[in-house]
């Protein structure tokens, strides 16, 4: 099925050189990075995590998005997502990737990942982190390679697959909750202090996650005639409303907790993030008041019938959800455990430009696998007649 990649447009060439042209140049930046150090980046002592970490936690949850469609299709039989499902697995595919990238470049040496295979540590959950990650990447990548194989003769998945299907759709949610994890276990940070954390992880990636997959199939309609089905897409951002109300709900539930309590700790990172601390407005403020607003009104598109079946207006609504939970769970999330500090002060961190252009050509790589794994899979619809 290889094969598949040869056969396309011009402009589908242009795509994958852009998407060359970017990695390259981040790739270079990214040789500087490892001669000299992380101290091309605007991190420190303080705010040991950064624009790297943030991009990681945001792209789980794209990853783990893929349920939203496996699990109606296997567990309650409907049908209609069986168009889009195998492109959500190999989203999914290269998100991990993203993922994956991500954290090797905020290792500042990448052999260090090494260390965390040679010296397992179990009461680490970095180690059942990258645990639950290699084992997702490897699932999507035998399911998606298994059916797409199968639609291509035109006969039904091996039975044998259907246990490796299921089984994603647990270890979907094994990975964001793990990641949850990582933050709501360091005692010092009360931002991330908080038992609702993975569930406000899993609520924010059934939203996002969807609603970037939904945004990508609606270009590849345009391109190439795909059609997912309108009924495959309403339901869709059914599923996607139903999620961002309860992101939203969680994140009311955390100020209320905050603020009634009137425990400085939980308070001060939130007052940080929209107003600044002691008088001092710091750059996320305009942020994060934009992501409340694009959120609500987001929120508010896709809970009313009317909007949300709109599918002149469904792309620019998904398009605002998408940078809505992209800054709370990002910029937001990592910038609110880190501000204030332990000692209640302003460390100040902004990415700096390497750390961007890093980061664009991880997003490249990310890109340059969902755009090759689907150019083989809707080829492969097409010459199945599924197209």
């Amino acid at each position: 099925m290889i094969e598949k990649v040869l056969k396309g447009r011009p402009s589908f060439y242009g795509w994958l050189a852009f998407l060359g042209a970017i990695i390259t140049l981040g790739g270079l930046v990214y040789i500087y990075q490892v001669r000299v150090g992380l101290r091309i980046t605007d991190l420190s002592r303080d705010v040991s995590w950064g624009f790297y970490i943030a991009q990681f936690t945001y792209m789980v949850g794209v990853a783990a998005s893929a349920v939203m469609l496996v699990l109606p299709a296997y567990f309650h039989h409907y049908a209609k997502f069986k168009k889009m499902i195998i492109l959500g697995e190999f989203m999914a595919i290269g998100s991990v990737i993203v993922c994956m990238l991500f954290i090797v470049v905020d290792l500042g040496q990448p052999q260090r990942v090494l260390n965390v295979m040679l010296h397992p540590t179990p009461n680490s959950v970095m180690f059942w982190d990258m645990v639950v990650l290699s084992g997702y990447l490897l699932l999507n990548l035998v399911i998606g390679w298994v059916t797409l194989e199968a639609e291509r003769h035109q006969v039904d998945p091996p039975k044998w697959i259907k246990f490796f299907i299921y089984l994603s759709v647990f270890w979907a949610f094994s990975i964001h909750t793990v990641t949850a994890f990582l933050y709501a276990g360091i005692p010092g940070r009360h931002y991330w202090l908080t038992a609702i954390m993975a569930a406000r992880f899993l609520a924010s990636a059934f939203c996002s996650g969807p609603a970037l997959l939904l945004l990508l199939v609606f270009v590849v309609r345009r391109v190439t005639g795909f059609d997912p089905g309108k009924e495959a897409v309403r339901t869709l951002t059914k599923i996607i409303a139903y999620a961002m109300g309860i992101n939203i709900f969680f994140y009311c539930l955390e100020i209320f907790t905050a603020f009634y309590s009137q425990i400085p700790g939980h308070m001060h990172p939130m007052t940080a993030l929209f107003s600044g601390h002691d008088g001092h407005a710091l750059w996320i403020n305009g942020w994060m008041w934009t992501a409340a607003v694009l959120a609500l009104v987001s929120f508010l598109f896709m809970a009313m019938p009317s909007t949300r079946d709109n599918e002149k207006l469904l792309p620019f609504t998904l398009i605002i959800l998408v940078i809505a939970t992209w800054i709370d769970k990002s910029l937001g999330m990592l910038w609110g455990g880190f501000t204030p500090n332990t000692f209640d002060s302003i460390t100040p961190y902004a990415p700096s430009f390497p750390e961007l252009l890093i980061g664009l050509a991880v997003y490249g790589i990310g890109a340059l696998v969902v755009s090759l794994l689907w150019k083989i899979a809707l080829g492969v619809k097409k010459e199945a007649g599924t197209f």
